[in-house]
C-alpha cells in the first residue's frame, strides 16, 4: 500500500483573486479612484484621500487576510472584518456625496438598482483560472459589465451604482465571515492544527531500536510499545521506568522492578 501523503504544515491559503468579494472590491476601488478624480473637488483633498483609502483598504485587507490564513485563522477573520468596515465607511461617503449635492439616491427597488443586481446574479464571469493567470484582462471584463453605470457622465448614476456594488461586496464579506467562523469552530486554529499533526506523527511512527527494546512491554493506556527512560527529578530521580513511546500524547508509565543486589559471601 503506498504511503499516505502527510497533511501540509501550512494550511491552504491565498487564492483571493478568485474570490467574488475581492473581484467586486477591486471594481469598487478602481471606480472610486476615477470617481474622485472627476467629481470630488481638487481643494477637498482630504475627502478624496479618505474615500480612495477606504476603497483600497476594503480590497487589500481581503488579500492580506487570505494570505495569512495559512498560519492564523483569527488574523484572517480580523482582516476580512476590517475590509468590511472600510467598505461601510466608503458607503457613507457616497451617501453623503448624494445628500450634500442634493442628488437622488436609489432605494433597493429602484429599476437601475435592480438591473445592477441582475448583472451580479446572472452574469457569466471569467473563470477562476482566468482571474489567476490573466488578472488584468479578467478584471477589465468584469468592469465592462457595469460600464453603462460606472462610466456614466452623471455623477449621481455613478455614485448610486457604486453604492449598489458596495452593498453586494458587504453581503459577500458577511457570508465569508460566517463561513470562516464556522470553519474555525469545527476545525480549530493553526495551533490546534499543529498539535494534531504532531499527535498523528507520533501515533504513526514505527518504533526503532532506540525507542523500544525487544522485551519492552506495551503501554497499559494506549497499547503502544514502551521504552526505558530515567526519571530526572522527584523522589524517583535517577531510577529507570518504562515510558510510552507516544509521549506526550500518551503519558502511560510502568515501574521497572529493581534488581536485588547479590549478597556478599
Amino acid at each position: 500500500m503506498p504511503a499516505q501523503t502527510p497533511a501540509p504544515i501550512i494550511r491552504p491559503h491565498g487564492g483571493y483573486r478568485t474570490l467574488r468579494a475581492h473581484q467586486v472590491a477591486t471594481l469598487i476601488y478602481d471606480n472610486t479612484y476615477w470617481f474622485c478624480e472627476r467629481h470630488i473637488r481638487r481643494d477637498d483633498a482630504r475627502l478624496r484621500d479618505q474615500m480612495v483609502h477606504a476603497a483600497r483598504s476594503g480590497r487589500q485587507n481581503i488579500a492580506e487576510g487570505s494570505r495569512r490564513a495559512g498560519t492564523s485563522n483569527t488574523t484572517e477573520i480580523r482582516l476580512i472584518d476590517v475590509a468590511r468596515a472600510s467598505l461601510e465607511e466608503l458607503l457613507n461617503d457616497y451617501e453623503d456625496y448624494l445628500r450634500q449635492h442634493r442628488l437622488p439616491e436609489w432605494n433597493k427597488d429602484h429599476p437601475e438598482a435592480l438591473r445592477i443586481r441582475r448583472v451580479h446574479n446572472t452574469a457569466t464571469l471569467p473563470t477562476d483560472d482566468d482571474f489567476r493567470h490573466r488578472y488584468r484582462e479578467s478584471q477589465d471584463a468584469l468592469n465592462a459589465l457595469y460600464s453603462r453605470w460606472l462610466e456614466n457622465d452623471d455623477p449621481a448614476i455613478r455614485a448610486n451604482a457604486l453604492i449598489c456594488l458596495i452593498h453586494q461586496a458587504n453581503y459577500l464579506l458577511d457570508q465569508l465571515l460566517k463561513e470562516l467562523g464556522e470553519n474555525f469552530v469545527e476545525q480549530g486554529g493553526f495551533t490546534e492544527h499543529l498539535a494534531t499533526l504532531r499527535a498523528d506523527h507520533r501515533a504513526n511512527a514505527m518504533p526503532t531500536a532506540k525507542s523500544a527494546s525487544a522485551d519492552a512491554p506495551n503501554c497499559p493506556q494506549c497499547g503502544q510499545p514502551m521504552r526505558q527512560r530515567t526519571a530526572s527529578k522527584g523522589r524517583n530521580a535517577g531510577k529507570p521506568f518504562w515510558g510510552c513511546t507516544a509521549y506526550p500524547t500518551c503519558k502511560g508509565t510502568l515501574e521497572i522492578p529493581s534488581t536485588p543486589s547479590p549478597k556478599s559471601t
